[in-house]
């Protein structure tokens, strides 16, 4: 299996048997076990260490900035139609969503 953008596996770590896990998916694993280590409270404490890190280091509009960077993204892959899709999809949801809590504060 050839390493690609995709699946980050190459075969020279399969061939010296290191399994055939992506670097997501070991990521994933270890976000996992961490969290299962820290209990809920503690692992979101670690979030919030890490984001305040990421603050001091780009600023205080860190945040926002890699949120741009990453819709910037996403609007480059699916081109313009398949952004304003995505758009009205987001939109969608958040309508059936405000519904239902409508719905579920008259059952009260």
């Amino acid at each position: 299996m050839a390493h690609n953008e995709h699946n980050n596996r190459t075969p020279s770590s399969h061939a010296r048997g290191r399994g055939d896990m992506s670097v997501r998916e070991a990521g994933q694993r270890g976000g996992e076990a961490r969290k299962e280590q820290l209990g809920p409270e503690g692992y979101s404490h670690l979030g919030h260490q890490g984001v305040e890190a990421l603050r001091e280091q780009r600023g205080p509009n860190a945040m926002s900035d890699i949120g741009r960077e990453g819709g910037e993204t996403r609007r480059e892959q699916l081109g313009s139609e398949g952004y304003s899709e995505l758009g009205t999809k987001g939109g969608h949801r958040v309508r059936d969503l405000i519904n239902k809590g409508k719905e579920s504060e008259g059952n009260e």
